[in-house]
């Protein structure tokens, strides 16, 4: 797989221009995408004039950016100015924001070639990428199952290697989840590590930003690229952003990684999965990498606490979405709240009427503290659970899924579709970062490793995925079904 770093070091050597580079992914694109499905709206023009502004640079010896000439696709939920953001869904299908989100702003500083936005479930809710308003995303390695959910637009144009980077968003799991099904690799950094302003919420205390790579390397730099203080988000946090590439390591010598036992219990049930993650750990030792048993007795809470929080934001969150100031609007017979009626109807797909529904009640009064109030005490718990095992170890090792990617169309049910994100709810209710880095096959399919950190230490969490990663080279072993 061609890598964002080599691409950008080849541009800066002259050895291939931006533009050469982005025409390549454009055609790229337009190849797989008649079997991917993996973007909403493509932007050549934009894409093309970014790259001979990379060009133009180069060619007068200026300074270029970290992420220069490389093509760089963004989920459909970033605001980019006056070009389309539906958020996956049709209450927004004709709106052009006049401003720029900071994510986007970032990339275009550190001079990435934006070549798309991507699919998504609609308003990041869902994990398979079925719950877009539009259409659905097929897996690159297998087309006939799902990418995974919810940035599973940005998971699939990467692990088809049309882009070498993406940038989507995990909620519960939708950068992890994703990555882990198309065979590349997924960062959920800190909360509060990105900005996420002009970004459109799901649930704001748990939304944020990450990058979806190719590689370890490519992670390191997007994330560093995007990350940082951003006064326009009051929930941004002024900590120093360390350079993620710098720490990378080839070794694990004298790394204490944490083993979840509740979790290994969890996935014992599938014999195939458990042998995965059992190898995956003594890959780790071999690397020099010693164990310490940890416990996180509360996340078998997760999923009930999660489907409170996400969806009490949520309902309050869309409540703006009644047709008076942005997206579609659908004229009511008699008066302002038919018309309020009839967009939110037409306009919201089942899953997200599902989640305002659920939101809405367990907000009412007489519910408030009986279930808001008491998840939110047990969001706290699970973070004292965390900070108990890092006083035990470095990072902690742990399923990133509990099965390979299924068909389309497989699980109806919405609780199956939940169950999906058990290994990951706890790492974001709790606000700390997680990633997925590629961690074999099973029946042929891609499941990742999770590794995750204490709070702003993802370059500790980086340098364990990268030393993993050159070791195992798990990324190589299968190509896409279509590239």
């Amino acid at each position: 797989m061609e890598t964002g770093h080599d691409i950008r070091d080849a541009i800066a050597r002259r050895d291939r221009s931006a533009e050469e580079v982005t025409r390549a992914a454009l055609d790229a694109i337009g190849r797989v995408e008649p079997s991917l499905r993996a973007y909403i709206t493509l932007l050549p023009e934009r894409a093309m004039a970014k790259a001979r502004e990379v060009d133009a640079k180069i060619a007068k010896g200026e300074a270029i950016g970290k992420l220069a000439g490389v093509p760089t696709a963004v989920k459909d939920l970033f605001c980019l100015k006056d070009a389309l953001t539906t958020c996956g869904s049709k209450i927004l299908a004709n709106f052009k924001p006049p401003f720029s989100s900071t994510v986007v702003q970032r990339l275009d500083a550190a001079d990435a070639v934006i070549v798309g936005k991507t699919n998504m479930d609609e308003f990041a809710m869902g994990s398979s990428c079925e719950n877009s308003a539009f259409f659905p995303t097929h897996n690159p390695y297998d087309l006939e199952g799902v990418p995974g959910g919810s940035s599973g637009g940005s998971a699939s144009t990467v692990g088809a290697r049309s882009v070498p980077l993406a940038v989507g968003t995990d909620t519960g799991g939708s950068i992890r989840e994703p990555a882990s099904f198309c065979n590349i690799v997924g960062v959920k950094p800190t909360y509060g590590r990105v900005s996420r302003y002009g970004m459109i919420a799901f649930a704001s205390s748990l939304d944020q930003a990450g990058p979806m790579t190719a590689d370890v390397r490519d992670a390191a730099d997007l994330l560093g690229a995007i990350a940082g203080f951003d006064p326009m988000d009051s929930t941004s946090v002024d900590v120093p952003v360390p350079d993620y590439g710098a720490g990378l390591r080839d070794d694990l010598k004298g790394v204490r990684i944490g083993i979840v036992r509740d979790f290994e219990e969890s996935i014992a049930v599938d014999p195939k999965m458990a042998k995965l993650y059992k190898d995956a750990y003594e890959d780790l030792a071999k690397l020099g990498a010693t164990f310490v048993d940890v416990t996180l007795p509360h996340a078998k809470y997760g999923l009930a606490t999660y489907y409170l929080i996400a969806p009490a934001e949520c309902s309050s969150n869309l409540a703006r979405y009644d047709g008076t100031r942005y997206g579609v609007r659908k004229d009511g017979d008699a008066d302002v709240y038919a018309m309020f009626d009839k967009t939110r109807t037409a306009g919201f797909g089942d899953e997200v009427k599902r989640r305002i529904i659920l939101g809405t009640y367990a907000l009412c009064s007489g519910y408030y503290d009986a279930y808001y109030v008491r998840a939110q005490k047990v969001r706290t718990l699970m973070k004292n659970d965390f900070d108990a095992a890092f006083a035990a170890c470095d990072v902690i090792a742990c399923p990133a899924v509990s099965c390979p990617p299924f068909e389309l169309g497989a699980k109806s049910d919405p609780v199956a579709m939940y169950l999906m994100d058990y290994f990951t709810i706890p790492m974001s209710l709790a606000g700390i970062p997680a990633m997925s880095v590629p961690g074999g096959f099973v029946d042929g399919l891609p499941v990742g490793l999770q590794i995750c950190a204490p709070a702003f230490e993802e370059a500790r969490m980086l340098a364990v995925a990268h030393a993993y990663e050159q070791a195992t080279r798990h990324a190589d072993k299968l190509q896409p079904v279509v590239s």
